[in-house]
């Protein structure tokens, strides 16, 4: 067929990760694409890659196109522009840990949105998925016309486990380059290793390749053939370098040092070029993957080296299984080495027998190099063109901007950067300049520590200086934890001299509440030690507080703490004792006009609500629920203008109870603060009226406000202090940039969480579903509230 001539489609995309990103499916995505530009010169090919650190890649001409790997809004960006550019086919690269969300669900929203026919290529096809997993395939299965996969197995996984009709599935090996059958001595002076046998491992150097295994055999095949050398060819990945630095390829060094087989190993880390590696395996005589896992579905190194006619030894996972039947290679037990060794010797001693192995696996290679792979993929692009063409799927559609959350901004951590030294997050700010003269507080710190767990969460991608934030917030509190009365304190000079023996009630809560978030969701097992021995120390001493509001930041650092530690009796019983505190306090103060917990609005006015509607849903005390809903719908409509857009009590005079209330200044915390309390409405009732208040509020700091002026700064990645009557303050201090973070981040968080529940992209609100428009959660029951209010 000539598929330059009878495609029945010009423009390609091929979405996933690509060069010079540094991974195996980056590899593939663009030996793909280009394989295909090549075999189909006609057809406009072009790659969307996803990113998955700040600025992304010096990408070349290809790319079009770069989804940021956390952001859901831009793979919603990336839909629109797909289909605006009348993009005729999509190519998805599928690996789980690719894209954003929970199992790389945010790619879904991606597909939900697209006109064209999708193909996508299965790189993992696990056979025991979690639940989210399993949700993710369903779903891309169901929004895919066609699904490749390298594997018989991973077609036999999709039929037997997820009960896809293999109809819909095509096997299409593994594409390798096209290389000569060749002696590997032509290469080997290339790597001052002439004259010896290369046994070769190569890819991003990760703790599950099993290499210390590879490396303990050595003293046997040594003590045999003495002229062995051993390359472990690759980088450290980036995500393990990110996390353990080069630990493991330490590891490694010490075991060959301790073994004595220093100088047979040859360690080059790097990662290679495609000319590179096609002389590394030239070179080789015996390829090792001694991988520690069997739920592996495929593997480009090892089709690789299969194809260039290399003898094998590996462990028996998935892919290696099929690929190396029929003598392509030998399998040894996972974590053998005596085994690996055993192999290698009778490989090493039997040249006819190692020969005749390499000439099978070149042969069957020949199915398997790009030109071929290629056109096997365009058969499956027009199959999948017919498909749509005989099965239209009406419910695809552009999405108006009512069935869609608003875009977000794009995440800018300049400002906070410019805030932190090696103390802390420095309290104000003249303009965007750190105002040294006012020093730190630790409030302040512990909102940093939050945002800096939600970066974490969110699984962020960020530069080493930016990774370390949240041990320098924790370190700060830590300093300010005065053991002498269990109390934090708030203020620090900039020459690091406390102003105080103990901070304001507030201030312990907010530090308490930072310390619960890195229990409750951090992965970094150091941080998580550190932040639960202080969080012991601090906690006995809120029971004694005065304050509602530190109360409010008490609980919802209990609620955080209790996500790990479910079973503290202690903690449970103090959240019990401080929610119905904030109860008793609401009934007391409650009115059918005032339906509030003090005689008074002041500052963060929506936590109150938030620490009951959290606890209510820990507890199951239905009270407490109707409470905070009753209480935070209350505020949300006080807070809301004529004209529909949100406005904070003003912090110069707030709003007694049958006073004047104050309009300036408002201030970022009170926003984020309802940004907060909504979504754990909105968690807890699944109403979209929360929805609508959290975007309105959100707004407010994107110029959605009484003066028209947006407090968010983009370009410095710090958020103005407030809105005064005439103006904005210009000064862009820690409070309010956090403020703006810590809600960004939420919402983000909250979106990634529906998107994984619901990845059909803009889901309906049960309130919808049962076809009550606009009901306002939570009013019909509160009006039992007032005959318990005493």
């Amino acid at each position: 067929m000539d598929f330059a001539k009878s495609l029945p489609f010009k423009r390609i995309a091929f979405i996933g990760d690509y060069l010079p990103r540094r991974c195996g499916i980056a590899t593939f995505t663009t030996d793909l694409c280009e394989s295909i530009a090549a075999e189909c010169p006609e057809a406009c090919c072009f790659a969307v890659p996803v990113n998955d650190r700040e600025g992304g890649y010096a990408y070349p001409p290809r790319v079009r196109f770069e989804i940021e790997e956390s952001d859901l809004a831009s793979y919603r960006r990336a839909a629109d522009f797909l289909n605006i550019n009348r993009v005729d086919l999509v190519c998805l690269q599928h690996e789980y840990g690719i894209y954003g969300g929970p199992a790389g669900s945010h790619i879904l929203s991606l597909l939900s949105d697209l006109r064209m026919p999708v193909v996508t290529t299965l790189h993992t096809v696990l056979r025991e998925p979690d639940a989210n997993q399993r949700r993710v395939l369903d779903k891309l299965a169901a929004l895919s016309d066609r699904l490749v996969v390298m594997s018989q197995r991973g077609i036999d996984f999709l039929r037997e486990i997820y009960h896809i009709s293999e109809e819909k599935i095509d096997f299409i090996p593994h594409g390798i380059p096209d290389v000569p059958f060749v002696d590997p001595s032509f290469h080997k002076d290339h790597f001052g290793v002439e004259g010896k046998y290369v046994l070769l491992t190569f890819g991003l150097l990760s703790p599950n390749k099993g290499i210390e295994y590879a490396i303990e055999a050595l003293p046997a095949i040594l003590a045999r053939h003495a002229n062995v050398v051993f390359i472990v060819l690759g980088a450290t990945h980036p995500h393990v370098k990110r996390d353990d630095g080069e630990s493991y390829r330490l590891q490694l060094q010490r075991l060959a040092r301790t073994k004595g087989v220093e100088r047979n190993i040859l360690f080059f880390d790097r990662f290679v070029t495609l000319e590179e590696l096609v002389e590394f395996i030239g070179a080789t005589d015996i390829y090792l993957t001694p991988y520690l896992n069997a739920a592996q579905i495929t593997s480009g190194t090892l089709a690789y080296t299969v194809g260039a006619g290399k003898a094998v030894v590996s462990t028996p996972y998935w892919y290696a299984e099929e690929l190396l039947s029929e003598g392509r290679g030998v399998l040894v037990p996972f974590r053998d080495s005596q085994a690996i060794a055993n192999q290698v010797i009778n490989l090493l001693d039997n040249e006819t027998e190692r020969h005749a192995m390499r000439k099978r696996g070149f042969m069957y290679g020949r199915e398997m190099i790009w030109p071929k792979v290629a056109h096997r993929y365009l058969e499956t692009f027009v199959h999948a063109a017919e498909e749509r063409t005989r099965k239209p799927r009406s419910t695809l559609r552009v999405p108006t901007l009512d069935t869609r959350p608003p875009d977000l901004p794009l995440l800018n951590l300049s400002h906070l950067r410019r805030l932190t030294d090696d103390t802390g997050l420095v309290q104000h700010a003249n303009f965007t300049v750190p105002n040294y003269h006012e020093g730190y507080a630790t409030d302040d710190n512990a909102r940093g520590l939050i945002v800096a767990v939600y970066l974490e969460e969110r699984g962020e991608e960020l530069p080493e200086e930016m990774a370390v934030l949240a041990f320098r917030y924790l370190a700060f509190l830590i300093h300010a934890f005065n053991s002498l009365n269990s109390r934090f304190r708030n203020f620090l000079s900039f020459d690091r001299h406390w102003h105080e023996k103990a901070g304001s009630e507030d201030s312990h809560g907010r530090a308490l509440w930072g310390l619960g978030t890195v229990i409750g969701r951090s992965k970094q097992s150091g941080l998580r030690g550190a932040a639960a021995q202080l969080f012991e120390s601090a906690l006995p001493v809120t029971e004694e507080f005065a304050s509602p509001r530190a109360w409010a930041f008490t609980l919802l650092a209990i609620h955080e703490y209790l996500k790990r530690f479910a079973g503290d009796r202690v903690a449970r019983r103090l959240g019990d004792v401080l929610s119905e505190r904030l109860l008793s306090l609401y009934r007391r103060n409650y009115s059918a006009d005032w339906p509030w917990f003090e005689y008074s609005l002041t500052y963060c006015n929506a936590v109150l609500p938030n620490a009951l509607l959290v606890s209510g849903q820990a507890t199951g005390r239905q009270e407490l629920i109707e409470a905070a809903l009753h209480s935070l719908e209350w505020l949300g409509e006080i807070q809301q203008a004529a004209q529909g857009h949100f406005v904070p009590i003003g912090c110069k005079g707030f709003y007694p109870r049958g006073g004047e209330r104050a309009r300036f200044d408002q201030q970022p915390v009170e926003a984020q603060a309802m940004i907060s309390a909504c979504l754990a409405a909105k968690t807890i009732t699944g109403a979209g009226f929360w929805d609508a208040h959290l975007h309105r509020t959100f707004d407010w700091f994107l110029g959605r406000n009484d003066l028209g002026l947006s407090l968010y700064d983009p370009a410095s990645g710090g958020c103005r202090d407030g809105l005064h009557s005439d103006r904005c303050n210009q000064n862009q201090g820690a409070e309010s940039t956090l403020a703006f973070l810590h809600a960004l981040l939420e919402i983000r968080l909250a979106e990634a969480s529906a998107a994984a529940e619901t990845p059909e992209a803009a889901p309906e609100t049960k309130d919808q579903e049962s076809g009550v428009k606009d009901q306002k959660p939570g009013a019909e029951k509160t009006e039992a509230i007032p005959a318990n209010r005493h």
